[in-house]
Order: C-alpha cells, then sequence, then structure tokens
C-alpha cells in the first residue's frame, strides 16, 4: 500500500492525480475510490492506494483517506 496527497482533482472528467511520497505523480479514476466520492475529495488530502500498470504509465486503485492511528 503506497501513501500520497491528493495534488490536482478534474472534477468534470472524474480524474485526479496522487503526488505519492516517493516523487512520482499518479493518475486515478473516480471509479478507483474506496468508502468516498470523487466530489468530497479535495487537495491536499492524505491518501493510500495501490498502484497498477497501465499504458499510459502507473495508475492508483483502491484509492482511499488515509487513516492514522489515534493513541
Amino acid at each position: 500500500m503506497h501513501t500520497g496527497k491528493i495534488k490536482r482533482l478534474i472534477y468534470d472528467r472524474g480524474f485526479g492525480f496522487i503526488s505519492a511520497r516517493d516523487g512520482r505523480e499518479i493518475f486515478f479514476h473516480k471509479n478507483s475510490l474506496l468508502d468516498i466520492a470523487f466530489e468530497e475529495l479535495r487537495s491536499e488530502q492524505e491518501v493510500e492506494f495501490e498502484v497498477e500498470k497501465s499504458f499510459k504509465g502507473p495508475r492508483a486503485f483502491n484509492v482511499r483517506l488515509f487513516k492514522t492511528s489515534q493513541p
């Protein structure tokens, strides 16, 4: 599982990009979200996700908000 922050959202097209902790910019589509609606996402929110290869480059799937453990 990877982590990063929402970098950019294109609401009218239903996709966006995640700035991963390793420096990569990774595409995601609204169909790849778990437990949150695309319209609820905002830039700079922390997310966790898995990465798969696509013919255009890496693509995030199983994207969900990152939940930190509270003591």
